[in-house]
C-alpha cells in the first residue's frame, strides 16, 4: 500500500525532503498562493501548526502557481513573504504543479486517494489533504473549508495512535 511516507519534495530550501521524516505524525497538505482571496488562510494554518505540533502534527504547505497566476514569485520571495507577513513556521515546499502533466507524484497519488469534485483535479489554491499517523489520506477540504473547521478531524487523527512496526520474521 502506497503512503504519504513514499514520497518526497524539494523544501523550499532546496534541499529534497522524504516525507518518511514526517512519520507517525498527522499531516495537513495545503497546495498554498500568496495573492489569493483565500491566502488569509495562512493565519489560521500557522494557528493549527502552533497548537498541535507537539501532538505530532504538521502542516505541509506547497506552492502552486496554477490558478489565476496568484503565485508569481520564485521561492526567496515566497519564502519571505509567508514568514514576514505570516509568521510561517511549518514546513514550505518549492513550488509545484497540482494539476496537469507536470504535477508531482506526491499530489498524483494524493488526487487518485480522494478525487474531488473535479474528477480528480485541483479546484484552486488552498484545497487540503488531511493524512492520518498511518500515512493514508482521510480526507479532502475544499480551499473554502478554513482551516479551523478542521480542528475537530485533527484533534481525532491525533488521538489514533501511531501503528506498530510490523514484527520482524526469520524467514
Amino acid at each position: 500500500m502506497t503512503t504519504v511516507y513514499d514520497f518526497s519534495a524539494r523544501r523550499i530550501e532546496g534541499n529534497e525532503q522524504s516525507l518518511a521524516d514526517f512519520r507517525d505524525q498527522v499531516l495537513l497538505v495545503v497546495n498554498v498562493a500568496s495573492q489569493c482571496a483565500q491566502t488569509p488562510q495562512y493565519t489560521g494554518l500557522q494557528k493549527l501548526y502552533r497548537t498541535y505540533r507537539r501532538q505530532g502534527f504538521a502542516v505541509l504547505g506547497f506552492p502552486c502557481d496554477q490558478f489565476g497566476h496568484q503565485e508569481p514569485g520564485d521561492e526567496n520571495e515566497i519564502a519571505n513573504f509567508c514568514s514576514t507577513i505570516y509568521h510561517v513556521t511549518f514546513p514550505m515546499f518549492a513550488k509545484i504543479d497540482v494539476n496537469g502533466s507536470k504535477t508531482i507524484p506526491l499530489y498524483n497519488w494524493l488526487k487518485r486517494e480522494q478525487g474531488g469534485l473535479l474528477g480528480g483535479r485541483i479546484k484552486w489554491n488552498f484545497t487540503k489533504f488531511l493524512i492520518g499517523r498511518d500515512g493514508g489520506v482521510i480526507g479532502r477540504y475544499a480551499p473554502t473549508h478554513t482551516p479551523e473547521k478542521l480542528a475537530d478531524k485533527i484533534e481525532a487523527a491525533l488521538a489514533v495512535p501511531a501503528p506498530s512496526p510490523s514484527p520482524k520474521t526469520n524467514d
